[in-house]
C-alpha cells in the first residue's frame, strides 16, 4: 500500500495536501515546527524534526511511507538534503514541488548576492531604513549591522529580537502590491533584502520595491541535491500516478 510524506510548510505544499486529501491518498504531512500555528491541513499532520537525515529514513521505514515530496521552501537546504540521503537509504521514491526563482525585470535595481554571510556583509556602511525579509531564522545573523532601521514582517509575534532598532509587523502571506507599498512608504524604506523564494505570495515587496525605485539585496538560492522536481500540483500528481499510487476518484 502506497503512503505519501509531504514535507510542507509552503503554499504549494498546502495546496498539494488539499489535492492528495481529495483523491483519496493515504499520506501525511510533516511540519518543520518552525511556526508557532501552522495552517490546519486536510491530512493527518506531524511537527518537528526527524533527526538528520538518518532519523528521516528510520521515519520512512517505520510509516511505511513509499513516497515523499520535498515541498519546503527552497531554502531549506539541510531538509532537502536530509530526504535526498533518507530516501536514497530507504529506497523510496522523492520528487520536490519547486517554484520557479524569480528574475529580474526592466526597472529592477537587483544586487545579487550568494548567502545569508554576504547579505550581512554588503550592509556594512551608514544607517539606512532597510526591509528585511528574511524570516525569524536568520534576524541574528543580521545583529552584526545594527546600525539599520529594520521593518521585519514575521509570521509570528517573536519572544525577542536581536537587532535593537526595528519595527514587527505580523502578518501571514499573500501580500498584495497595495499593502506592500503602502508599508514601505509608511516605514521609508530605502533598501529591500529578500531571498530569492520564488513564486507569488511573497513578490509583492518586489514589485513594489521597482515602483518605488528601492534597490534590493536579493540572496540567491543554496545550492540543492539533483532530484525529480516538479512545478505544479498536477505533476506531482501525474508523477505519483505513474509511481504506483492509486489516485482514488
Amino acid at each position: 500500500m502506497s503512503h505519501l510524506l509531504i514535507l510542507g510548510g509552503t503554499t504549494e505544499a498546502n495546496a498539494l495536501s488539499k489535492a492528495v486529501a481529495e483523491k483519496g491518498i493515504t499520506a501525511t504531512y510533516s511540519y518543520a515546527g518552525r511556526v508557532d500555528n501552522p495552517r490546519p491541513q486536510p491530512l493527518p499532520v506531524r511537527v518537528g524534526g526527524f533527526g538528520g537525515a538518518e532519523g528521516l529514513a528510520r521515519y520512512i521505514r517505520d510509516h511505511g511511507i513509499s513516497h515523499v515530496v520535498d515541498a519546503t521552501h527552497p531554502f531549506a537546504a539541510q531538509m532537502s538534503h536530509n530526504a535526498y540521503r533518507a530516501c536514497s537509504d530507504a529506497g523510496v521514491s522523492l520528487a520536490a514541488l519547486t517554484r520557479a526563482a524569480w528574475v529580474e525585470q526592466e526597472g529592477d535595481q537587483w544586487q545579487r548576492v550568494a548567502s545569508i554571510d554576504a547579505a550581512v556583509a554588503a550592509l556594512n556602511g551608514a544607517d539606512k531604513r532597510v526591509f528585511l525579509a528574511v524570516g525569524r531564522m536568520h534576524l541574528e545573523d543580521f545583529a552584526a549591522q545594527p546600525q539599520h532601521h529594520y521593518l521585519l514582517r514575521l509570521v509570528d509575534e517573536p519572544n525577542e529580537l536581536p537587532l535593537p532598532n526595528c519595527e514587527v509587523v505580523v502578518s501571514r502571506g499573500p501580500f498584495s502590491l497595495d499593502d506592500d507599498l503602502a508599508l514601505m512608504k509608511r516605514h521609508g524604506t530605502e533598501l529591500v533584502v529578500s531571498k530569492n523564494a520564488g513564486g507569488t505570495g511573497a513578490r509583492a515587496k518586489l514589485d513594489a520595491a521597482r515602483a518605488l525605485g528601492v534597490p534590493v539585496l536579493m540572496i540567491d538560492r543554496p545550492a540543492l541535491p539533483q532530484r525529480t522536481e516538479l512545478s505544479s500540483v498536477a505533476q506531482v500528481l501525474d508523477w505519483l500516478s505513474h509511481s504506483g499510487v492509486n489516485l482514488g476518484v
